[in-house]
């Protein structure tokens, strides 16, 4: 019985560690920076590690080919690739910010899911 209140202890504890660090994390995020680039570099996003769009860089030749379709998509596939990134950058963050700190099970696997996440290859194939 005392062992699982040593447990949970500790776990609390180490929840108390990552709750501190949360606001480090936020911050951390807020400035760091991913691009996203489509049309061979025509279309540039930059996002930070909030997901938040910063920066949207449409090469003027785009406006002269009068392809409003061709632009979407490329805007499309730019912002995926971005947030995509910034998925992967957040994760590694967050990874580092913790330090090595085991994480409780769920926390951990939605870490990982989030880490994971694949860029739609429909989106970024064809287009870039």
């Amino acid at each position: 019985m005392f062992k699982g209140l040593a447990n949970l202890g500790t776990l609390l504890k180490q929840a108390q560690q990552i709750g501190g660090q949360m606001g480090q994390i936020t911050e951390e995020m807020r400035k760091r920076r991913v691009t996203g680039a489509a049309g061979g570099g025509m279309v540039e996003v930059e996002v930070n590690g909030l997901m938040e769009v910063l920066r949207c860089h449409i090469d003027p030749q785009l406006s002269v080919q009068n392809d409003r379709e061709l632009l979407e998509d490329l805007v499309v596939a730019a912002v995926n690739q971005a947030i995509t990134k910034g998925k992967q950058m957040h994760a590694e963050t967050l990874r580092e910010l913790t330090g090595g700190l085991p994480l409780p099970g769920a926390f951990q696997d939605a870490l990982e899911k989030f880490a994971g996440a694949e860029p739609d290859e429909e989106n970024l194939q064809g287009k870039g």
